[in-house]
This record gives structure tokens, C-alpha cells and sequence, in this order.
């Protein structure tokens, strides 16, 4: 029987932030597809998407991280390395804060970077080094519609979320010669807790649904399918790319 190219059977993802949302989703769509699991970061959060994963009888370990702390990244990293090839990596790991611009502290937009931009370009680094060795490897990371707009109040986050889709193109670029993917996801208006204050201000929420084509929030469920393709060998071919998964906002 003809594999699938869609079957990621046999091959390990890492995937930050797999505690809830989007990462939750990729991590059990993944698993879903084939894929065995590290799930990366905050142990205690991730417990529940490991018991999810191992019920669909995948191999699954939560390795314990701060995606903030670069120290901890290599050491963490060098662990799962020694162990284990990774073929996939998801970078999902984000925050966001919301305030006004005069109002933004260094310590918080160092913070914000620090995890969706610098943790990112170094976890790529540590899990990209053997795949380009190997000569095989896909990186997939969360990107945004603020890769491409400015948002409102989230000076911070955007401007790490267009970082992401300049590393995503700087390495894709460098790695693509050597059997490497990098692309990314820029996932539209998903009902998650990022989004809460946006579903709560009736207003926003108003304006934000009568521009969505599709005519609804998306679930973090639709970012699964688009993780599982570029994590695939049917995106062979598709590198430097920022899937934009949004309901057809873009469009408008």
C-alpha cells in the first residue's frame, strides 16, 4: 500500500507550548497523523496533552523548559538531541501584552520577544543544526496576521510576530539547499485565551466577525490540518512560506 504523504509515522516532533490552544491541537493533530511527541515547556501544563497523545498510542515526553531562558534552551536541546532524532519541530511557545504604547515597560516587551521571537530563532538553531547534517527536517512556527499588520495596542507582539516571518524566510533561504523546510502559520482570529479580551469587548468582536468571510472564530483545531501538511512530505516543496489560516480576513 502506497504511504501517505500526509503519514508521519516514525517520525518525532518537538512542539513548544503544547499546554492549551493551538499548541494542544498541533501537538494531538500531529500525534494523530503518526507522529511521537516531546512536548516542550512548562511541565505542568503539558499533562494533559501528554495523556491525549499517549490514548492515541503515541510515544510522548514532556521535557520541562522556559522558552525565555537561552541557557536552558541548549541544555534542554542537548537532551532531547542525545536521545532522540528529531524530524519535526513546531514552534508554538507565544504572549502577548496588551496596552498602550506609552505604557509598554522594557521589561515587558523583553519579555514578549524573549519568548515569541529570541526563544524561537535559538530553538530553531539547537533542533536545525542536526537536521541540516541529516540532510532532512521540517520547522514549522507560529506566526501571526500581525506578521503582516499592526494590531492595536500590541506593539510588542507584532513586532515579534514579523520577526518570525523574517526567520522563517532567513532560514529557509539557508537551510532549503539542505533538505530543510522552515515555514510558518499565521493563524487568523482563533477562539484561544490570547483572544479572550478581543471575544469580550462587544465591539471588537462585532467588527472582527462581520470581516471574517468564513463567518466564525476559528478553532485551534483548523491550524492542526495545516501543521500536520507542512510537518508532512507533501509540503516537500513548500519552504520559506507563511500559511496564512484565517477565515479569509486577508481577503478583505
Amino acid at each position: 500500500m502506497t504511504r501517505s504523504p500526509f503519514d508521519l509515522s516514525g517520525r518525532r516532533a518537538v512542539v513548544t507550548g503544547a499546554g492549551r490552544g493551538l499548541g494542544r491541537a498541533i501537538a494531538v493533530g500531529l500525534a494523530e497523523a503518526g507522529a511521537d511527541l516531546i512536548l516542550l515547556g512548562r511541565a505542568a501544563s503539558q499533562k494533559s496533552t501528554r495523556d491525549q497523545v499517549a490514548a492515541l498510542g503515541r510515544d510522548v515526553e514532556i521535557v520541562d523548559l522556559d522558552v525565555a531562558d537561552h541557557d536552558a534552551i541548549a541544555r534542554a536541546a542537548d537532551h532531547v538531541n542525545r536521545n532522540h532524532q528529531v524530524d519535526i519541530l513546531v514552534n508554538n511557545a507565544g504572549i502577548i501584552d496588551r496596552q498602550d504604547s506609552v505604557e509598554v515597560t522594557r521589561k515587558s516587551w523583553d519579555r514578549v520577544v524573549d519568548v515569541n521571537l529570541n526563544g524561537l530563532f535559538f530553538l530553531c538553531q539547537e533542533f536545525g543544526r542536526p537536521m541540516t547534517r541529516r540532510g532532512h527536517g521540517k520547522i514549522v512556527s507560529v506566526a501571526s496576521l500581525l506578521s503582516f499588520q499592526g494590531g492595536i495596542r500590541v506593539a510588542s507582539y507584532a513586532a515579534s510576530k514579523h520577526g518570525v516571518a523574517g526567520v522563517t524566510k532567513a532560514l529557509a533561504n539557508e537551510w532549503g539547499p539542505l533538505g530543510v523546510q522552515v515555514n510558518a502559520i499565521a493563524p487568523g482570529y482563533i477562539a484561544t485565551d490570547n483572544t479572550t479580551a478581543l471575544r469580550e469587548d462587544p465591539d471588537r468582536a462585532r467588527a472582527i466577525l462581520e470581516r471574517i468571510p468564513a463567518g466564525r472564530w476559528g478553532d485551534a483545531t483548523d491550524i492542526a490540518g495545516a501543521a500536520v501538511f507542512l510537518s508532512s512530505a507533501a509540503a516537500d516543496y513548500v519552504n520559506g512560506h507563511v500559511l496564512v489560516v484565517d477565515g479569509g480576513w486577508m481577503a478583505r
